[in-house]
């Protein structure tokens, strides 16, 4: 179908649906079911059953099913069934995690998918991008990304960059007028958009004509290859950190083998367990936990508000020292209210807040309408809010700034009635490097005239005219002084000011933005407040305990932002404050001498945000940088972690960020430093207990050998040890909470590696602790018990197996076990109670004995069991706690 030649009407005929009214709801979801969701085809995700045998592919556990092989063929049928059943359970736990991982994953991929604007049953509403169907009414503006192939209807000022269809980078200006042309190639439908461009400029409105697989880039798919997915640094370091493991446990384990064969026990004995103590010694589910732990703590994440695109942000957010966070929105409540307009020479207060019912107020006196009609009326035509009014209550659609305008002109008795008395010719819009929007109209006189919104500073030099009441006077030095003046007023009190100015046109007169934004009439200003939000002072304090400076970016006015940095507790008393006009006389050394002592950046532009940026980084920062616009892209990209506005960031900042913050909150930002820090201490803290608990099993084989004793555990003990101590505890620990001083902590040095802080030393000295408690008891029982090796093999496994779940509470502090309340963390307890529930048969049931070669133990022996395993976590413990309390005192 060759959309690209017809009317605006004729495509909403041929795709039966009003351009005024949109599709209805019931027709949208019968077409929706009849061609499928918008989305294009994916590679078949592996399945169940794949990730199921996947679990089998370990090169260890393959030589240890080929050793039951052999157990079996030797006749040893009650090991090598007891073997089979213990690596299937092993391969269960490890399906289910990697199952969990893929579901987080596919969650996180749905909730940072692209939404859409459409109009259905006579109202705007936005629904994801997959519910697009054709003959939608879309709404496109600057940021948004395509959904669907679209046919433009209406535009102002739209560009599309389509380099993902075309290659070419340089934005197309698009049209509305049907083209008289015969097989026209794709790049030169101008009035169409397609999918997966990126809107840069103005806006419009288009009917979606194909979705899915049926667009334009759904058809050569083919082409495109899908980016596989990325393992993060900590992943890649965890990998290599694996391979190290697995050459040292299988270096250890031959050196026991061939002592025990040296020492005379049977080669195939010495064999399986050799290979079963391997197995039990390389923490092969070390990466699935970690992928866990990551996926997990995104979940948490997405419930605190803030949605990861990128895993590495997760750790590279405990290394941040410096968070540059817009103003507008994220440190405030983006709720503009209108409080003061200033007409030459008179000061007039607005009351009734964010409602539809006020006052105007000149020195405390309540004035007529009339005086401030003109400058509101101005101020709403030259904008695209508007107010959807119910019979109980209303809402504001549009950017909050013109939202404020509209509810105060309603206030004035203004409605859209007297908006529409005025027919837009052409608009400018409003983007960040002019500061300013343009809007050419034609009254009911037929009169025609521009009205120009914008920043006061960027207007008064374009302004030469001034509106006294009823007459233009020139604008003169004292004018000049006066409006400015009042600039300067408002913002002390914190008060966002919007000029607005007019120029009257003739017919036919050049209407380039270059003409028409000069030679203006200063109509009045708007002064309007967006409030600090309350919980931001508390995060703001937070941030700053935990060795994280916060700089407040933003547009306004300097003085306005130094009011509200000052509300905020954010800029201490030597703090400094640059201007984007500071910026752009500074050589780069200069401002990187500066930038450290710099806590508010007022009156920057986008480009400015990465200039901070790279001179942040080369003060050797860590820097998460937020945006929301186009022309955020570069400096989100160019930050260590960007971060989007999930209501008000565009889809281009979205793409770009790692982090999206579904409340624009700065808040959340904290909140998701936090988290970031506790998943990577989380990792930490089941590498330590993995590890040490791994060394201990090879240590007490290793003394048994060297001491000439008979092996202390047989591999079916080994094998059931490492199934019910390396997996729910584990796991658990991924679940614990931040400990109480995580966010009193600096930064982690982004280059750490994961054994820093004395991780090293805690995992072989605990696990030679584990391993000489439970040779002890091993050595002890089988003296004692003159030789009865089932009951001293029995000591050793139960003690082995206790003091690796108490080690397990050990690895929840970096100071003591003593530091943390163990009933915190209900998951761990639930671990290591499950634990122990399949430890107990294995002793007091008859069947299971046999299969364990164990024995019933009494009282005493339990006694003795618990003793010996709480000895290395009661050493350590009061040793850390001493020296806690030592370094308090201290610093005290």
């Amino acid at each position: 179908m060759k959309w690209y030649q017809m009317s605006s009407d004729q495509v909403c005929k041929k795709l039966a649906v009003d351009q005024n009214s949109g599709l209805k709801q019931k027709v949208a979801e019968e077409r929706l079911k009849k061609t499928g969701p918008n989305q294009l085809a994916e590679n078949d995700k592996p399945s169940l059953w794949f990730l199921f045998i996947k679990q089998f592919q370990d090169f260890m556990v393959i030589v240890l099913l080929a050793a039951t092989l052999l157990a079996g063929l030797l006749g040893e049928y009650i090991d090598a069934i007891v073997i089979i059943i213990i690596v299937f359970i092993n391969s269960l736990l490890g399906f289910f995690q990697e199952q969990k991982a893929e579901k987080s994953l596919a969650k996180l991929k749905a909730l940072s998918a692209p939404l859409a604007h459409v109009l259905r049953d006579k109202q705007w509403v936005t629904i994801p991008s997959e519910e697009v169907v054709v003959g939608d009414i879309l709404k496109l503006t600057s940021g948004d990304r395509v959904v669907a192939d679209m046919r433009i209807i209406e535009e102002t000022g739209i560009a599309i960059e389509e380099s993902s269809l075309t290659g070419e980078s340089v934005p197309i200006n698009k049209s509305s007028e049907s083209i008289n042309q015969d097989d026209l190639d794709y790049p030169d439908q101008i009035n169409m958009a397609f999918m997966g461009t990126l809107v840069t400029n103005g806006h419009g409105i288009g009917i979606v004509t194909a979705t899915g697989m049926e667009t334009m880039v759904g058809q050569i798919a083919d082409l495109i290859v899908q980016t596989p997915s990325q393992q993060t640094p900590l992943e890649r370091r965890l990998a290599g950190l694996g391979k190290v493991l697995v050459v040292l446990a299988l270096l250890l384990t031959s050196f026991v083998v061939v002592l025990g064969v040296w020492q005379g026990n049977p080669i195939y004995e010495m064999f399986l367990a050799g290979v079963s103590l391997a197995v039990a010694a390389i923490p092969e589910g070390l990466p699935a936990i970690v992928t866990v732990a990551l996926s997990l703590g995104v979940q948490r994440m997405i419930k605190k508000k803030a949605i990861v695109r990128k895993l590495s942000a997760v750790e590279t957010l405990g290394s941040t020292t410096v968070i540059c966070s817009d103003k507008t929105g994220t440190m405030t409540e983006n709720k503009m209210t209108i409080e003061q307009l200033y007409l030459y020479k008179q000061s007039i207060e607005v009351t009734g807040g964010h409602q539809l019912t006020g006052a105007f107020k000149s020195a405390n006196r309540e004035i007529g309408t009339s005086s401030v009609r003109d400058l509101l009326l101005y101020g709403m035509v030259c904008s695209h809010a508007s107010i959807e009014r119910t019979k109980s209550t209303f809402q504001v659609e549009g950017d909050p700034t013109e939202a404020a305008i509209v509810v105060a002109a309603h206030k004035a008795s203004l409605s859209k009635q007297d908006k529409d008395k005025f027919r837009i010719i052409k608009e400018y819009p409003f983007d960040s490097d002019r500061k300013r929007m343009t809007v050419i109209v034609e009254n009911e006189k037929r009169e025609r005239f521009a009205i120009v919104k914008g920043a006061p500073d960027v207007l008064l030099p374009r302004v030469t005219t001034v509106m006294d009441k009823q007459r233009k006077v020139t604008l003169g030095t004292k004018e000049q002084k006066e409006i400015e003046g009042k600039v300067y007023q408002m913002a002390e009190q914190a008060l966002r000011t919007i000029a607005i100015c007019v120029k009257p046109l003739k017919q036919g007169q050049d209407d380039s933005s270059l003409s028409v934004e000069n030679q203006l009439t200063f109509i009045g200003l708007i002064g309007m407040i967006d409030p600090p939000r309350k919980e931001v002072k508390k995060a703001i304090k937070s941030c700053k305990n935990a060795g994280i400076k916060t700089v407040m970016i933003t547009g306004d006015h300097a003085v306005t932002a130094k009011a509200i940095a000052k509300q905020l507790n954010l800029i201490p008393s030597h703090g400094k404050i640059l201007t984007g006009h500071d910026l752009n006389n500074m050589p780069d050394r200069e401002l990187q001498e500066q930038v450290d002592d710099t806590y508010v950046f007022a009156r920057v532009t986008p480009a400015h945000k990465l200039k901070i940026v790279q001179a942040l980084q080369d003060n050797g920062h860590i820097v998460a940088m937020t945006g929301d616009g186009v022309n955020d892209a570069p400096a989100l990209k160019a930050s260590d972690i960007g971060i989007s506005m999930g209501q008000s960031g565009t889809d281009v900042a979205k793409e770009a960020s790692a982090l999206v913050l579904l409340d624009d909150n700065f808040t959340t930002i904290q909140s998701a430093i936090e988290e970031g820090r506790n998943i990577y201490e989380n990792i930490r803290k089941f590498i330590r207990y993995l590890l040490a608990s791994n060394v201990g099993e090879i240590l007490v084989m290793l003394f048994a050998m060297l001491f000439a004793f008979p092996l202390p555990l047989i591999p079916v003990q080994i094998l059931w040890v490492n199934l019910v101590t390396d997996g729910l505890p584990a796991l658990a620990l991924g679940l614990d909470q931040p400990e109480g001083d995580l966010m009193n902590r600096p930064p982690r040095p982004v280059k750490e590696g994961v054994f820093a802080r004395g991780l090293g030393f805690k995992i072989i000295s605990r696990g030679l602790l584990i391993g000489i408690v439970t040779f002890i008891a091993f050595a002890s029982a089988y003296q004692n018990g003159q030789h009865h090796l089932e009951y001293a093999r029995t000591i050793a496994f139960m003690t082995l197996v206790v003091a690796q779940l108490i080690h397990v509470f050990d690895c929840r502090s970096e100071h003591s076990v003593f530091a943390r309340n163990p009933f915190q963390n209900m998951y761990l307890i639930g671990a290591v109670i499950s634990s122990l529930a399949l430890l107990i048969p294995i002793i007091y049931f008859e069947p299971l004995q046999t299969i364990f070669s164990t024995v019933p133990l009494r009282t005493n022996d339990w006694i003795g069991i618990v003793t010996l395993s709480f000895i290395p976590t009661v050493l350590f413990g009061f040793t850390k706690s001493k020296e806690k309390a030592y370094n308090k005192k201290d610093r005290v």
